[in-house]
């Protein structure tokens, strides 16, 4: 199944596009019992697939990706977290922060696994059977607070601005992806590709981080598992390729689409016009 979660007049809701482009509305709770309903509708704006009650990343998860950075494989997966706030829609711009960054803003194709129930100490044997479904992700990273001398090594900080987080089009249920392990994952700035990648070379796979996340913390239904970007991130270039304003970024996974956000300046804050970090987590509820 591929659902959406789009904006109606009474709020957001979720839906199931169909195999002749319509879709049809889904009720009930999503990380419960929900139902596929038979009526057909005109989907709203589209929304992030989930609203995460977490988001769990993985650094350093793809050889060729540590070793651009100047790493090694890692012995076991390197966890950091992203702000929820940093949640962005498809569709809707990345912001690039006006304070805080140098303008060093990267950007990271990765596979995002959203957890259906409450996991914990689940066994590589029964992983995916905790799985509601598979969606993109832009893991959107200010790489000056990541790896600048003054201020590296805070990669929360780095990549938890608001908007670094694009998620969608569509969450693709496991029925569809039997085996996240292969998958193709890529990166268009611009429309040229800057990052082409099988997800079977992840050192970690999918089964094996959620073993390793539920084996020290209870993964609640929602919670969003970013597994790692491949090779050709943009500070690994030689000159380095950061996002400006008025680029478009896409990040294509084969079996569950496109996600494509465009670039730009974060709004100044006016009178009538509250920072958007006070508000941006509202839009998506």
């Amino acid at each position: 199944m591929k659902i959406i979660r789009h904006l109606t007049p009474t709020g957001p809701a979720y839906a199931a596009l169909q195999p002749d482009g319509s879709a049809r509305t889904i009720t009930g709770d999503l990380f419960g019992a929900f139902q596929l309903t038979t009526q057909t509708i005109t989907p709203g704006k589209r929304l992030a697939p989930v609203v995460p009650t977490s988001i769990l990343a993985i650094g350093l998860n793809y050889v060729e990706h540590a070793a651009e950075g100047g790493r090694g494989a890692p012995e076991v997966p390197v966890l950091f977290m992203k702000s929820p706030s940093s949640l962005q829609n498809p569709g809707d711009p990345i912001e690039l922060p006006r304070h805080l960054a140098s303008g060093e803003v990267d950007f990271e194709c990765e596979l995002a696994v959203v957890i259906g129930k409450r996991c914990k100490n689940v066994s590589r044997e029964h992983a995916l059977d905790y799985v509601l479904g598979y969606t993109c992700a832009n893991d959107v990273s200010a790489r000056d607070w990541q790896r600048r001398p003054l201020s590296g090594g805070q990669w929360c900080q780095a990549k938890s601005f608001d908007t670094f987080c694009p998620l969608g089009p569509v969450l693709i249920t496991p029925d569809e992806i039997p085996d996240p392990s292969r998958l193709h994952i890529r990166t268009r700035l611009n429309g040229e590709v800057m990052q082409d990648a099988a997800t079977s070379t992840m050192i970690f796979d999918v089964p094996r981080l959620i073993e390793f996340l539920s084996g020290s913390k209870t993964l609640l239904p929602g919670t969003v598992i970013l597994t790692g970007t491949p090779h050709g991130v943009g500070f690994a270039r030689t000159p380095p390729i950061w996002l400006r304003a008025g680029d478009t970024v896409t990040v294509e996974i084969d079996g569950i689409g496109e996600l494509t956000n465009p670039v730009v300046e974060e709004p100044c804050a006016t009178a009538s016009t509250p920072p958007a970090a006070g508000t941006a987590p509202l839009s998506f509820r």
